[in-house]
């Protein structure tokens, strides 16, 4: 769909928001009937401008007046002292952000309602009925805006507190509903004007083509952003490895993901390429595993392989924090320059710290066993064997 039709049945969709306020804006011409009505019934009833008429138009605005200090100072307040009740904080937002578009809308009803009242003449009165079918088109589409700036913050609210990593695009999302939300109520407006607004649409989906084509990358990683926030294989503060970098995110923007590697330097990936790499999360691992191969001198004796082999996994299965049914220490192969022993364990806790302090601990232990058996570590050596060396001349 493109920007043209979207922007359509947003208009054909809004056109029952619009209703109300044209229904409203005609109100006024049948007050003034029922004004006119009541003055001649008790004979005052004139083709011009009486003190009666000015009276009732006083009324009006006095009413509006009083109507929107028992709206404000009674009923919100009320509503708030309830909201302050419930374990939900979206009444909490809701209610002071409709307070000032109810309050104006009452004194809307007032203002208008006296100017429909007196005599005007036909082009001054058109122009009112203009300003009250503008006035209160902004007015609904006001409240409207005000409420969904609430229910975007409250969304805002909860996927943080959960760390959702939608949370990062939140006020990206809630500009970009703000600014369509704005769009579609000034056409709206403009439109029960009895305008044309095709014209607009025409040039709004030239220019959308034209925008499109130009910001390709910048749409490839709004993508990207968006797969990010659906998927969440990360959130902010955790370790991860994407491609060859790895380090801690810092920021999830709608451009591109920042990570601070462990030389504390700050990576950029566009977004759209963090969401075509393979991602390794290091912060939700439920285990950690351990594996190395430690290699012997071959001066080593059968019987001293054995022992050591003993040794090490008695050694490693005393450690508390490894899951003993997942430890092997097996004499492996004859290597090039060692005899190789294949050490595998299960650390039962992620944390990184811990995990470093016990692979400290039984590589320690592993040192402190093999020097107990007398044994040697292996290093890459060869040893060249010369059955014969040629005889010297002369």
């Amino acid at each position: 769909m493109n920007f043209r039709v979207l922007i359509s049945a947003l208009l054909l969709l809004g056109g029952a928001l619009t209703a109300p306020a044209t229904a409203l804006a005609a109100t006024p011409d049948f007050l003034e009937h029922v004004v006119d009505a009541a003055l001649t019934r008790f004979g005052m009833q004139s083709t011009e401008n009486s003190l009666a008429h000015y009276g009732v138009a006083a009324l009006f605005l006095l009413s509006a007046v009083l109507l929107r200090r028992v709206m404000v100072n009674f009923i919100f307040n009320r509503l708030k002292k309830l909201a302050a009740k419930t374990e939900t904080t979206l009444d909490d937002k809701l209610f002071p952000a409709l307070e000032a578009p109810v309050a104006t809308f009452i004194m809307l009803l007032g203002i208008f309602g006296a100017l429909k009242v007196l005599k005007l003449s036909g082009s001054l009165d058109h122009q009112v009925g203009n300003g009250a079918t503008v006035a209160f088109s902004l007015n609904i589409f006001w409240a409207l805006l005000c409420g969904l700036d609430a229910l975007l913050d409250h969304a805002h609210e909860v996927a943080r507190q959960r760390q959702m990593g939608v949370a990062a695009f939140m006020p990206w999302i809630k500009k970009t509903l703000v600014a369509v939300f704005v769009i579609v109520g000034l056409l709206l407006t403009v439109q029960s004007l009895g305008y044309n607004v095709s014209a607009i649409l025409s040039g709004l989906g030239l220019g959308g083509l034209a925008f499109a084509l130009a910001a390709q990358d910048t749409i490839a990683n709004l993508f990207g952003s968006i797969v990010v926030a659906i998927d969440q294989p990360f959130k902010l503060g955790e370790a991860v490895k994407i491609g060859a970098h790895t380090g801690t995110v810092e920021d999830i923007g709608l451009r591109s993901t920042k990570i601070r590697l462990v030389d504390r330097s700050l990576v950029v990936i566009p977004n759209k390429l963090v969401s075509s790499e393979a991602i390794v999360n290091l912060s939700r691992f439920t285990s950690r595993r351990v594996e190395q191969v430690i290699g012997l001198t071959y001066g080593a004796t059968a019987p001293q392989l054995e022992g050591i082999v003993a040794d090490l996994r008695a050694l490693i299965n005393a450690e508390s924090e490894v899951n003993a049914t997942d430890t092997h220490v097996w004499f492996q192969n004859f290597g090039a320059s060692a005899l190789d022993i294949w050490i595998v364990y299960v650390a039962k806790d992620p944390d990184f710290a811990k995990h470093m302090a016990l692979r400290q601990r039984v590589n320690l232990g592993i040192m402190r066993a093999v020097a107990a058996r007398g044994l040697t570590f292996a290093y890459p050596t060869q040893t060249v064997h010369v059955a014969s060396l040629p005889e010297k001349k002369g």
